[in-house]
């Protein structure tokens, strides 16, 4: 089990121009706009977990990221697994 990031749709604020959370993402292709719901949106086979996204945006007090647990079969859960520290998925 790891953690990925989710957009709470509701509270992102794409549509008014942040996107600190597609800037800062280290991965390609992560997080990208849906330019037809205007928010954010994780490609979670591409997530590592880092939590940079989530770092970002509580900064800025949108709050619109959560972390949620994948099982192993990649289906995301209900709540959260224990949070790896910052930068931790990618160390080897």
């Amino acid at each position: 089990m790891y953690n990925v990031a989710q957009v709470i749709e509701e509270k992102c604020v794409a549509k008014k121009g942040c996107r600190l959370c597609i800037m800062y993402c280290p991965e390609a292709n992560c997080l990208d706009l849906n330019v037809e719901k205007m928010v954010a949106e994780v490609n979670i086979n591409r997530c590592k977990g880092c939590e940079l996204c989530k770092v970002v945006c509580d900064a800025a007090k949108h709050h619109a990221i959560e972390m949620v647990a994948v099982s192993a079969d990649g289906k995301l859960m209900d709540k959260a697994g224990e949070a790896a520290a910052l930068g931790q998925a990618y160390q080897g």
